[in-house]
């Protein structure tokens, strides 16, 4: 009969099946066919029997023992006991407690935790070596790190995420070649014709092209001295947090002004970003009510109601001398609604206005960004952290290193702006304002 912890293990490995399916369909942009659904029906039947046996047997080890000890009246901190034993068995309950295992592990004299057999490096890193192994952050761990910075990157939680499951790199993704939305080109060719009755029909089809997104690595490394491993709430907390916050700005930074050499290719360097020129005679590093007119008209329409406004935060006051010129008087434009009080974000043209430390500053093109992320950028990524430590790099020094490993990838879904239907004016799902110098 399979353990827990084997039960465990083939949930895991059905719900890998799921999401390798899943990353297949999003990847062809489709429906999933009939054959899809019976599987996932299937998988997830499964999975509901192996949780209705892990719930059965974990109720028969905690009888097991209260009936191993009759003299002890079963009281409810004891059943706790028998609860977090048995999680303890399979488990790590903390990610601290996880980081000391690892510690143990890696030192020559220490020993090895059974439940690190678990969360071993399939492949890739020296299993045979202590200090050189490598151990997957665990399950649950690993997705409230990275579900940690995808709810709370200001940009990370906006972009369009795929992730790549099994041993796969890379993903490629179809996508239509269009560059303008003039009659014939839109959908890289498709027409249709208003035809008389008897009327000859001419043929056209739409072009594609393959996005790639090969996965890069996000990598950082975390000295914590003896003291402090001694410690598992003080270093789960510390740890945690100190990469939550890392990994959520360099994320977002890559979104921004990534490069896409070794890393993921920003909107600021993307073929299909729009550059609204500044204003003739406009002063140096200012921001005037006609840039963001003309920002607003240069967004594709289908984006504007997805769309927000990214700013450096020394931009704002610039914003706040926004105003419409009437006559010899005027209006102001950026009043947030509610006054100045108002919370989270005021707004321009009824989308979030929202400062980003990443953001150029004023005067520098990308000091202000209009953007629709859910549609205009692809983020892919395998949705886990790798981790593992070393005693010796800094073994002088009373200390111990950890190492992890984010890999994504990210780019714009346009490799180049849109020319408008009618009009001279090119469009994309984001758009910036040139240098004022």
């Amino acid at each position: 009969m399979k353990t827990i912890t084997d039960m465990r293990e083939e949930i895991n490995q059905l719900m890998q099946k799921l999401g390798d399916m899943k990353a297949k369909i999003a990847s062809e942009n489709r429906e999933p066919n009939e054959e899809e659904r019976q599987l996932a029906a299937d998988v997830l039947d499964r999975v509901e029997d192996l949780e209705k046996n892990i719930h059965m047997e974990e109720r028969i080890n905690k009888t097991e023992e209260r009936l191993s000890n009759p003299q002890r009246k079963a009281t409810k901190p004891e059943v706790e006991t028998a609860i977090q034993a048995q999680k303890k068995k399979d488990r790590f309950l903390t990610f601290g407690e996880q980081l000391q295992a690892v510690i143990r592990a890696a030192s020559p004299t220490g020993s090895r935790d059974p439940r690190l057999l678990e969360t071993r490096a399939i492949s890739g890193l020296n299993e045979t070596v202590a200090s050189e192994g490598g151990f997957l952050v665990q399950e649950d761990f690993a997705s409230e790190l990275i579900k940690s910075v995808f709810e709370t990157g200001k940009l990370a939680s906006r972009v369009r995420r795929i992730p790549i499951s099994g041993p796969a790199n890379s993903i490629k993704i179809n996508g239509v070649d269009e560059s303008s939305r003039a009659t014939g080109s839109r959908w890289g060719g498709i027409r249709m014709y208003w035809l008389e009755e008897a009327g000859e029909k001419t043929k056209s089809k739409p072009k594609f092209r393959q996005i790639e997104l090969k996965l890069k690595k996000l990598i950082g490394l975390c000295y914590a001295t003896d003291e402090l491993l001694e410690d598992a709430g003080a270093l789960e907390a510390v740890v945690k947090q100190a990469f939550k916050n890392e990994m959520g700005f360099m994320v977002d930074d890559a979104i921004l002004n990534g490069t896409g050499a070794g890393q993921p290719l920003g909107i600021l360097n993307c073929g299909s970003l729009v550059t609204q020129a500044k204003e003739t005679g406009q002063d140096a590093d200012t921001v005037i009510f006609e840039n963001i007119l003309e920002m607003w008209s240069r967004i594709l329409p289908d984006s504007q109601p997805n769309s927000v406004w990214l700013i450096n935060q020394n931009v704002t006051p610039q914003l706040g001398q926004l105003a419409v010129r009437v006559g010899t008087g005027g209006s102001a434009v950026y009043v947030p609604p509610g006054g100045a009080t108002a919370t989270p974000y005021a707004t321009l043209f009824g989308r979030p206005v929202i400062p980003m430390e990443q953001c150029a500053t004023v005067g520098d093109k990308g000091d202000i960004i209009l953007g629709d992320f859910g549609n205009g950028y692809l983020w892919a990524d395998k949705g886990g952290v790798k981790q593992d430590v070393s005693i010796h790099v800094r073994f002088v020094y009373d200390e111990s290193v950890f190492r992890f490993v984010y890999r994504a990838d990210g780019q714009c879904a346009l490799n180049k702006p849109i020319s408008a239907y009618k009009g001279t004016d090119t469009l994309s799902h984001f758009v910036t304002l040139a240098a004022r110098t």
